[in-house]
């Protein structure tokens, strides 16, 4: 059995939302509930369910970009809240994101090397010669070209720009990349290509993924295991297949019954 490289136990985080005529009241809202999962080494764990269900508040916390109110993080076995700067600066490099808009989340003003390299500068890694000829080669792995290196953005698809975070994410080699929705902007054809790349990295790297989406069709191709969340709680997890197959509970049921042609999800291919 492949060992867990990152675990959440008991993960709560509310949020205050002012209400009343003037401001005065505030809401909490619970974005997590005691919140539980386990990653294994070189594994993909798909998060799912419906928009406001805490998906991306989750993956957010993992990282360490948002404070929790309760509950522990442990990245190899390291309580991620305990490290000092410079440890969890080194976590940070492996534990990596890709991110849902490839349209909003790349730097317009900022060329494709820069982007890529950005993190590389940021944790001193190698030389500007290393560090360009390491873009390079992430690059053409993720299905671009050396000539891209100097154009911006804007001169990509959406699919194409995906790549860029991609490699934007992997140039640091990191061991748990968090894909938040990162296919839901694309057309379905291109959707197909990315999870499929995704795929092959993962393979040529050994890396975990914890792929976070609200479509269902899309998780059943590229996890090993689901977590399905509903209301900042998750509400049943398990292998793939038993979730397909046997789920326990109405709201796993529902999700499932909204795929169109789920009679032929098992026999489906990416």
């Amino acid at each position: 059995m492949s060992e867990c490289i990152l675990s959440a136990r008991g993960l709560s985080k509310t949020y205050r939302q002012r209400s009343g005529r003037f401001g005065f009241g505030a809401n909490v809202i619970k974005a997590l509930d005691n919140v539980s999962i386990d990653l294994k080494q070189g594994a993909t764990l798909g998060i799912v369910g419906e928009s406001g269900s805490g998906k991306s508040t989750l993956a957010r916390c993992l990282l360490q970009l948002l404070p929790l109110d309760a509950g522990e993080v442990q990245f190899e076995g390291r309580n991620l809240a305990l490290l000092s700067g410079a440890q969890l600066r080194i976590a940070r490099r492996h534990l990596q994101m890709v991110f849902q808009d490839p349209f909003a989340s790349l730097n317009p003003r900022m060329k494709v090397a820069e982007i890529v390299g950005e993190g590389l500068v940021i944790h001193g890694l190698g030389d500007a010669d290393e560090r360009r000829e390491k873009i390079k080669r992430m690059l053409q792995r993720v299905g671009l070209s050396v000539e891209d290196m100097d154009k911006f953005p804007h001169q990509f698809s959406g699919g194409q720009r995906q790549r860029i975070g991609i490699a934007r994410a992997l140039v640091l080699e990191p061991k748990v990349v968090v894909c938040d929705e990162p296919v839901s902007a694309l057309d379905v054809s291109i959707q197909a290509q990315i999870l499929l790349l995704l795929k092959e990295l993962q393979q040529e790297m050994g890396l975990s993924y914890l792929f976070i989406s609200h479509d269902l069709r899309v998780v059943r191709h590229i996890a090993d295991e689901v977590a399905v969340m509903h209301c900042g709680r998750v509400v049943e997890q398990g292998t793939v297949e038993a979730i397909y197959a046997h789920p326990h509970v109405e709201y796993t049921q529902n999700l499932l019954n909204a795929i169109p042609g789920r009679h032929r999800l098992a026999g489906a291919t990416v």
